[in-house]
């Protein structure tokens, strides 16, 4: 047996679900969705893919149909290299939208990916999510089937919701464009979460982690992603890196001056007007050397979106004003392969690379321009204060100081002994520092040392006996849901009986067992084939009532409820329910929210405490705490799973926040009208959520009616 055979060899799988991914031609640049964390995780998945101990890595990704994009990205699967694949999972619509209108589709790109995960021979070793999104799904998926979580934020929201409103924006406005509040609850969660957090610099960790409550220094590691020295690499013969040149002759009046590079896309965090403006400002500058800013690929700026528009336009206009015809190069178009061409053309002019932006989570681009031969002038906010702290090859500038732009271009530019300096620094440090391969080497020594997941959870019910059942499922909560309209529920009651060997009957309900029986019984509901009580924390199977032990052991993993009880004691506005209320899994508690502090401000507590656990508000005055991998939703696709019953076969009602979870991806959701049913109104816009004009039982009549549920 060979050592990749072993069992030690592990199979990890890569989450980035954003942006254009695939093995050749990365379209880098083309929106802001597809930068630098696009070239991380392909790289990434190479690198690994080439190490001795790895059986298998899946980067996985989301399926795009659409005609403004390459047939590529509808590929379901796309080899990258040995025993490294590219995975697409369909996710939402068909269209190539943008990240952020991505988060009401995860939850189904979760039941989708775990859909697929059940497929393949075994369950991976390692999750590793790249980014909020994959974050989110990471972490579901994760708390489903106990798989440690390793997570990489490449930028995070509470530092970018900072740096916006430093530079007016009011709150309102970002939210409404960035929908950053939703992005930052799932970071706070996914951090509280994750077994190990991989960051690219220290100032990674010390100026952006540590703004969020789960910030925990400890489960964090530094590991500099690496670089292709195969493409990147200095000029090595007379010639080499001059095949770019004729692209930028038709800006330049003197095209063999040195070159000032700015290589980013049309973003305005990027700040490259900034550069334009220190540039058009510097008489000096102007007559050492030219600037080029290749700014991501363009056919139309009048079609494109709104932000590459601005920064494009504005381009535009500031080299009109200062009358820069001639001197300044902006290329419509370059390809991912031409991108080492650039830099060593830049390098072979004894040029520079700038980075002016107002924050670089890392910059790859650093080490790219640097592995050519480049000396650097960039950001002092982010990565570039470590690589140019390692490689000792340039300067570090304030973005928003516009002359001291111009004074640290003017310092090595006017300094032959300098820039020579700088350059071969940069070349040797860059080999020395950072390679895909020490990556992938310092990557596996820390999720080496992770403590392996719990036990998977099994499949427990044989195919015979699931086979006794069609392929249909009705999950609903009890209380204003199932009750409240007595004749409402003697028709659906009537419906269920005429309609049981179709269909598994389960309740999913806050109760506790005993009082769900009881009240099931009071109104004479037949009894369910499963119960799943106390906020998806218990599950029982019918007729004899025997206890799922096995899920059980599962969300037992981090649960503290005597030191909840303690940090929730002297919190003013709640107060604990009754014992009979109250169960090994579930603290629940009355909230008055007049006095008690708001649930954004709970979880924050929680986070600070390294607490993670779900929270739920059900009926405005219900306070319930539960074991992250606890919920009703959780619970609903263990059972489902068990029993080989897709999600979309699945109808889900409920009418408070506490069913929000039941609801939401690929399960036929139905919100039942009373007057709670407002908690759940952020699902209204989801395809697969149907919300009933009727209230109780009859709403839910009348979602099975809209379904077509037994004709499915």
């Amino acid at each position: 047996m060979s050592e990749q055979d072993s069992p030690e060899a592990l199979y990890i799988v890569l989450i980035s679900i954003h942006g254009l991914i695939r093995g050749n031609d990365l379209e880098l640049g083309r929106d802001p969705d597809t930068g630098g964390q696009t070239k991380y995780v392909i790289e990434l998945a190479k690198a690994l893919s080439g190490q001795t101990d790895i059986e298998r890595v899946d980067l996985v990704t989301r399926l795009i149909r659409a005609d403004s994009v390459s047939t590529d990205y509808a590929e379901p699967l796309e080899t990258l290299a040995g025993n490294a694949q590219i995975v697409r999972i369909e996710c939402g619509p068909d269209d190539y939208i943008p990240k952020e209108q991505l988060w009401d589709y995860l939850d189904g790109f979760t039941d989708n990916l775990l859909v697929w995960l059940h497929q393949q021979p075994r369950l991976p070793d390692i999750l590793h999510s790249h980014y909020a999104d994959a974050g989110y799904v990471g972490l579901h998926i994760s708390q489903l089937t106990g798989i440690p979580l390793v997570h990489t934020g490449h930028s995070l929201g509470r530092d970018k919701c900072r740096r916006l409103l430093a530079t007016g924006m009011i709150l309102n406005d970002i939210e409404q464009r960035y929908h950053i509040l939703r992005r930052i609850d799932a970071e706070e969660d996914t951090l509280a979460a994750s077994a190990l957090v991989i960051a690219s610099t220290r100032n990674e960790i010390e100026d952006q982690y540590e703004l969020y409550d789960c910030y925990a220094p400890e489960k964090m590691a530094i590991i500099p992603p690496g670089i292709n020295l195969t493409q990147f690499h200095p000029p090595s013969a007379i010639g080499d890196g001059t095949s770019y040149l004729p692209h930028l002759r038709k800006f330049l009046s003197h095209p063999d001056k040195p070159i000032i590079l700015a290589l980013s896309r049309p973003d305005e965090r990027k700040n490259i007007i900034a550069l334009l403006e220190a540039y058009g400002e510097s008489p000096r500058l102007q007559a050492l050397a030219n600037l080029v800013i290749v700014a991501g690929n363009r056919d139309d700026i009048r079609e494109m979106a709104d932000g590459p528009q601005r920064v494009l336009t504005e381009l535009l206009m500031v080299i009109d004003f200062y009358d820069l015809y001639g001197l300044v190069a902006i290329p419509k178009h370059h390809s991912t392969e031409q991108v080492g061409e650039i830099f060593r053309l830049a390098s072979t002019s004894h040029g520079v690379f700038v980075n002016p932006a107002l924050t670089e989570p890392f910059g790859l681009t650093l080490l790219e321009a640097a592995a050519s031969g480049l000396p650097l002038i960039a950001t002092e906010n982010g990565g570039p204060v470590d690589i140019i702290g390692n490689c000792q090859n340039g300067l570090l500038i304030d973005p928003f100081d516009v002359k001291g732009f111009a004074d640290a271009l003017l310092t090595v530019l006017e300094n032959p002994a300098l820039w020579q300096q700088y350059s071969a620094s940069g070349i040797e440090n860059v080999a020395k520092h950072y390679l895909w391969q020490a990556h992938a080497r310092a990557y596996l020594s820390k999720i080496r040392g992770l403590p392996k997941g719990f036990e998977l959870l099994p499949k427990t019910v044989s195919r015979t006996q699931a086979s006794r059942y069609r392929k249909l499922a009705i999950c609903t909560e009890i209380d204003n849901t199932l009750l409240g309209d007595a004749e409402g529920l003697e028709q659906l009651v009537k419906l269920i009986r005429e309609q049981r060997k179709k269909f598994l009957f389960c309740i999913g309900s806050g109760r506790r067992l005993d009082s769900a029986l009881a009240i099931l019984k009071a109104h004479k509901v037949p009894k369910p084939d499963i119960l799943i009580t106390s906020l998806g924390t218990e599950i029982h199977y019918a007729q004899q009532l025997i206890s799922d032990i096995s899920w059980s052991y599962h969300i037992d993993h981090g649960w503290t409820p005597h030191v909840l009880r303690r940090l929730f004691e002297d919190l003013p506005g709640l107060k604990p329910q009754p014992k009979s209320e109250q169960s090994r899994f579930k603290l629940s508690y009355f909230y008055d929210a007049a006095t008690a502090p708001s649930i954004e401000e709970i979880n924050s507590l929680l986070h600070k405490q390294d607490f993670s656990v779900n929270v739920t508000l059900s009926f405005g005055q219900f306070l319930d705490i539960v074991p992250a991998r606890a919920s009703k939703g959780q619970a609903l696709r263990y059972i489902v799973r068990q029993r080989d019953i897709p999600l979309q076969r699945v109808l889900a009602t409920g009418g408070s926040g506490g069913d929000e979870d039941m609801l939401r991806g690929n399960t036929l959701g139905v919100v039942v009208a009373n007057r709670h049913s407002g908690e759940l109104s952020t699902l209204a816009e989801m395809e697969h959520v149907y919300f009933a004009m009727r209230a109780h039982a009859w709403g839910i009549l009348e979602a099975i009616e809209h379904y077509d549920f037994f004709n499915l």
